[in-house]
């Protein structure tokens, strides 16, 4: 599930980056395309959608199962052990796609879930502020991996989550910032929506390699734990 820039022309590359990763260690990937089809091909990391367009990790989760629901149907996909994995909007995304009842099912839907989940720096503190932190229950083994330094989505909120959520792994890389997955030097770039900034503007994101390094070892050994 793809950040806030989307899979357009302004997309981080993240999605294909991890893309990468994994089919080269055998998976089979799909990447749905959330903004593109509703009409914010540019992301929405500095711009809100325009109004009646719902592009929330809500309806974003239910792009999630319509994507498992297609998998599914693919002969040379194991319909058991599909994970779902999103970055910062798509982060959020897989917390939500991954609790428990997150969407109602669709008419003939498959009501068996993910067997995994990985969600790299997700705003972990719209489920504390806007509901109960017991109230988060994974489907399933579900891993969170973010940076300490990270001021778009801050690691103290995913402790928090962590501590009382059943089946939530958080994994807290020193020294990192939002987007520590990224080939992209750290800037600040104060047109960011950042709801966690008190002025509602301004985000840190930058790359950072040992962070990167680790998070590829950590997601695919968490993967391989999960869905083989």
């Amino acid at each position: 599930m793809h950040d806030c820039s989307g899979l357009g022309p302004s997309s981080s590359g993240a999605p294909a980056r991890w893309a990468t990763e994994l089919v080269g260690r055998g998976y089979v990937v799909a990447m749905p395309d959330s903004f593109t089809p509703r009409g914010v091909p540019d992301g929405v990391c500095t711009a809100a959608p325009p109004r009646g367009v719902d592009v929330t990790p809500e309806r974003r989760a239910r792009d999630a199962f319509a994507t498992l629901a297609h998998l599914r149907t693919l002969a040379y996909v194991d319909g058991r052990r599909v994970g779902v994995m999103g970055g910062s909007h798509g982060g959020t995304t897989t917390l939500t796609a991954m609790r428990a009842r997150a969407s109602e099912p669709s008419p003939g839907e498959d009501r068996a879930g993910f067997a995994a989940a990985v969600a790299l720096y997700p705003r972990c503190g719209n489920w504390l502020r806007a509901r109960p932190a017991e109230a988060y229950r994974p489907t399933a083994p579900l891993l969170i991996l973010i940076g300490d330094a990270d001021d778009w989505t801050p690691a103290a909120d995913c402790r928090r989550l962590a501590q009382a959520a059943p089946l939530l792994s958080l994994i807290v890389y020193p020294g990192a910032h939002h987007s520590f997955d990224s080939p992209n030097p750290t800037r600040y770039v104060p047109s960011r929506i950042n709801p966690s900034s008190p002025t509602g503007r301004g985000a840190t994101t930058g790359g950072q390699p040992e962070a990167w390094n680790a998070a590829i070892r950590d997601a695919t050994t968490f993967f391989a734990q999960h869905l083989r």
